[in-house]
């Protein structure tokens, strides 16, 4: 049962790209296979693994996590509650990195594992789990109860119908930052107040060269089934990592964070002691590049050779079927075929062809579909012209629609939501922009990232409809009031269905013309063109992955039918073969919420309260689709 990215059914973790934002969560959050994919990179990504302390990363601790009581949180049967007190200290232990951003310091010093023998291990225990949760009589269950009962069996069979896929075995690629980024955004997790925070630290990411280790030995064990990826994603992961190589290390974040020079808090440091530690932690970074150039020699040498030039999407993989099945069950939570998924994909692309050209008429005096997406490719007038202008832009959507939440919400979060800048390491190579969750304990807001690199390639009419995705009324809204549901069991506030959260995300663009927030034609053409990428991923997911389309004719599709540049189209179509089903649960959730409104509109006449539909539908957390509509049907029932 998502994101960055990164929160949700999981995504597998590429072995240098990652797609929108750290996905150490969405790794363990996913199949024993694919949480583990954590080749070398990656959400909301990953590498991981400290082998040698592989019994360290198993141990039970003898202390429980300072937030078991959150684990259990108004849950009333005695039975659920201890299963879920289990399959939280399990989500903790399976990922440190998680347990320390959630403010459990008991893994400060581990990876998570990625070994083989580990990711065995993590799929035995979710089975043993999901037995338990299936022991505790549904019917015996009070109505929430209920609800987390079903939320926790669908997430866990989710998790366990993935194995099938492997993706440890193969996934090099979904478009993004490798794992210099990801082992950067540990850096940046960990907080370092002291000496004893410091050393664990480095004890932490000195396991770094242990996960391109075991990222190498999944590949080759990849080779050895039939599994390997395809020719054009270990050509990106390579650019990738030249890119990182070509770095001096002491120029890497991982190598001078800022605790590094930072002056001493109330609690003074040992003298020099500050300093020493520096020392170590640029020597463990400089210790790191010897292992991306192993990793780099292993893909162009042994994986390269063998990689698939036909058949890039599941199709040419074993139990390649089986496996696209398993993931539209995890990201989508229905029994959907893939020809149906198509079919629906087909259908909303039609209707955003019509809205494309009837706008590029209107905004830009363009006579059809075509010449609109000719235009918006090719106007360098309508791109931003500087990193500044961009970010003020940002700055400006997301202030207009703070104000206006109060008319279109009753219940408004605590958190606050700020504009950031990808780091320049890292936009290079990954999305437009990308969402980072609030702390828990509120001492950091939710973060808006946006990608200032190359500003003249960023267009100005896409920006409103993305920070409204991304911040409000979008991940930030629905993801921080999830977190302040305090009387909601943990996994349920932290984590969540794909399809509602990508599925919000999508609804909230659309919201946004209700709200007024649109500043003219053009940036409603630029929502639309957003739109019709989504519905875009409909026909290229089932294409590339149930029909057998080639990359060509995913890329082909894309170009007649969105505004995206040629260069955005093809990353982001090997983000959809590195990251199979993933990309089906935006349209189809948005879809769903669309049809729940105007299901309770229809049904409630001028009784429908629209700030109240939509506390309905965010008051639960991140459920899945069919949860949803139960609880938008009870309310309909109950007005």
């Amino acid at each position: 049962m998502p994101a960055s990215p990164d929160r949700r059914a999981a995504a597998p973790v590429p072995v240098v790209a990652s797609s929108r934002r750290p996905r150490w969560r969405a790794l363990v959050a996913a199949s024993a296979s694919a949480a583990t994919a954590l080749a070398l990179a990656s959400g909301v990504a990953a590498c991981r693994r400290p082998v040698a302390l592989d019994t360290v990363v198993h141990e039970h601790p003898a202390q429980p996590s300072p937030l078991a009581g959150a684990a259990v949180a108004g849950v009333r049967d005695a039975r659920l509650r201890a299963v879920l007190a289990e399959h939280w200290e399990a989500i903790l232990r399976w990922d440190p990195v998680r347990a320390t951003t959630l403010g459990d310091h008991r893994y400060d010093h581990l990876l998570p594992a990625r070994d083989a023998a580990s990711i065995a291990r993590i799929a035995a225990e979710r089975s043993a789990l999901l037995t338990k949760a299936r022991a505790v009589p549904e019917a015996e269950l009070s109505p929430g109860d209920r609800v987390t009962w079903s939320l926790l069996t669908q997430e866990l069979s989710a998790q366990q119908g993935s194995d099938i896929c492997r993706f440890e075995q193969w996934v090099v690629g979904a478009g993004g930052a490798s794992l210099f980024s990801e082992l950067s955004y540990v850096v940046e997790a960990h907080p370092v107040t002291s000496p004893q925070d410091a050393e664990r630290l480095i004890a932490r990411l000195g396991q770094g060269r242990q996960v391109v280790r075991d990222t190498i030995d999944n590949l080759r064990a990849g080779l050895a089934s039939g599994r390997v990826a395809s020719a054009e994603s270990v050509r990106r992961a390579l650019a990738q990592l030249d890119a990182v190589l070509a770095q001096p290390v002491e120029t890497w974040q991982l190598a001078a964070p800022a605790w590094t020079t930072a002056a001493d808090g109330p609690v003074p440091w040992p003298a020099g002691r500050r300093a020493a530690l520096a020392a170590e932690l640029r020597q463990v970074a400089a210790e790191l590049a010897p292992a991306f150039a192993a990793l780099r020699a292993t893909l162009a040498q042994e994986i390269l050779p063998r990689a698939r030039r036909d058949h890039e999407g599941l199709t040419g993989l074993p139990e390649g079927a089986a496996c696209y099945r398993s993931q539209i069950v995890a990201y989508l939570a229905l029994a959907r075929s893939p020809e149906e998924l198509h079919r629906v994909g087909l259908a909303e692309i039609a209707r955003t062809d019509r809205a494309l050209a009837a706008l590029g008429s209107s905004a830009l005096g363009t006579r059809d579909l075509a010449s609109t997406l000719a235009r918006l490719r090719a106007d360098e007038s309508l791109a931003f012209a500087s990193a500044p202008e961009l970010v003020a832009a940002a700055e400006g959507a997301l202030a207009r629609a703070k104000a206006a939440m109060p008319r279109f919400f009753g219940v408004l979060p605590k958190a606050e939501c700020v504009v950031r800048e990808i780091p320049p390491h890292e936009a290079p190579y990954t999305t437009t922009a990308y969402y980072r969750q609030p702390h828990l304990d509120g001492k950091k807001p939710g973060e808006y990232f946006v990608n200032t690199f190359e500003p003249r390639s960023r267009p100005r009419y896409e920006l409103e409809a993305l920070t409204w995705h991304e911040s409000i009324p979008g991940h930030h809204l629905q993801i921080a009031i999830a977190r302040e549901l305090g009387e909601l069991p943990a996994f349920r506030r932290l984590d969540g269905s794909t399809a509602f959260v990508e599925g919000w995300g999508l609804y909230a663009e659309r919201l946004a013309e209700d709200m007024g927030l649109y500043s003219s034609d053009l940036d409603r053409l630029g929502a639309v063109s957003y739109d019709a990428w989504r519905a875009s991923r409909l026909v290229v997911d089932t294409g590339i992955h149930h029909l057998g389309w080639s990359r060509a004719q995913a890329e082909a599709f894309m170009q007649a039918h969105t505004a995206l540049s040629l260069a955005n189209i093809s990353n982001e179509v090997d983000r959809y073969i590195s990251w199979p089903g993933q990309a089906l649960a935006y349209k189809i959730g948005q879809l769903e919420i669309l049809r729940l409104r105007a299901r309770a509109e229809a049904a409630l006449g001028a009784a429908f309260s629209l700030p109240s539909f939509h506390d309905v539908v965010l008051g639960a957390g991140a459920v899945t689709l069919p949860v949803l509509a139960e609880r938008v049907e009870a309310w309909i029932s109950r007005r």
